[in-house]
């Protein structure tokens, strides 16, 4: 049994298919077979052809209403994956893709697996390689359960690269989503969308990011002048944001974003192996650290043991004088 068919969940965002699911169709193309997406959201011409853009033939609408929608998307997909007996389903680590995974997972009765950063596909089996100890160690597991295949992978393990040519407009298929009792009756009363300046520390070519070793809040200033004048996103560590320094959106890590810029300069922040899960595939990592011992030395392309309080200004200084 090869993968004759593979669905990527795709949530839509602010009108568009999350990154996640675009990843995960340019990676799902390289198994051949039919690709469809299973779109949660209110949908558009543009949407829809953005999906066969990137490979999708069909896309099974589910257009959610003012419910909270894992629930009823879950009991939707598992209709659906009776009906028509897809082999493999890809889901990205997000709250959304998560929540809907789980419950999946539950109805079909098959297992899931997770954080995956590379999918493999020979003949009947399907391989799934997972990072552990902060990315020292790669683990290959292999399905046993027989399809569907259930995996949720991780951001930024694939590009995400539209197929040859404009591609083909995708056929639409609206499915409704189904009463599911008790599970569907939350419903969403308010959303609220933070302002953010620069760019989105997910998409950024740079990224600044701060750790505890500023010391305080407002040792923060000096960071964001600089991601300022280099036009980069900021970053923290988990434990400034515990801290309330920094809002949850800008956190990296293993509990927060997966970043992969083409420089990230990390300040007064150790290399804890949660942090380093969320930006050691950086291709040029610069570390500012006073503790020649600290673990980010070990990963960073450039190091420089030193007071981040002496640096930071010095490198705004010479910026400024460009």
């Amino acid at each position: 049994m090869a993968v004759n068919t593979t669905w990527v969940f795709v949530e839509e965002q602010d009108g568009k298919p999350a990154a996640i699911s675009l990843e995960l169709l340019t990676k799902a193309r390289t198994f051949g077979g039919e690709l469809g997406a299973i779109l949660l959201g209110a949908g558009s011409e543009d949407l829809y052809a953005e999906l066969g853009r990137y490979g999708a033939a069909k896309v099974y609408h589910l257009t959610p209403d003012e419910r909270l929608p894992t629930a009823a998307a879950a009991a939707a997909i598992a209709e659906l994956v009776g009906t028509h007996e897809p082999d493999l389903l890809l889901f990205g680590l997000t709250s959304t893709d998560r929540d809907v995974a789980g419950r999946l997972s539950a109805r079909l009765g098959k297992p899931v697996i997770s954080n995956a950063v590379e999918i493999g596909v020979d003949g009947d089996d399907v391989t799934v390689t997972n990072e552990i100890f902060g990315g020292a160690q790669l683990v290959d597991t292999v399905f046993r359960a027989g399809a569907p295949f259930i995996v949720v992978a991780r951001p930024k393990s694939f590009p995400a690269e539209p197929g040859a040519g404009d591609g083909a407009t995708p056929e639409l298929i609206p499915v409704e989503l189904p009463a599911v009792g008790q599970a569907g009756v939350a419903v969403v009363t308010g959303r609220h969308v933070e302002q953010q300046e620069g760019p989105q520390l997910e998409e950024a070519a740079i990224v600044v990011s701060a750790g505890r070793g500023l010391g305080s809040v407002d040792k923060l200033a000096v960071v964001e002048e600089l991601a300022g004048l280099l036009g980069a996103a900021v970053g923290a560590t988990r434990a400034i944001v515990d801290a309330d320094w920094v809002p949850y959106s800008r956190q990296v890590g293993q509990t927060g974003k997966t970043v992969k810029p083409d420089v990230y300069i990390a300040c007064g922040l150790s290399g804890a192996m949660q942090h380093l899960v969320g930006m050691k595939d950086s291709k040029m990592i610069i570390a500012i650290n006073k503790d020649e011992e600290a673990p980010i030395f070990g990963v960073c392309d450039l190091g420089i043991v030193g007071d981040v309080h002496k640096v930071l200004p010095k490198l705004v200084e010479a910026l400024k004088a460009r």
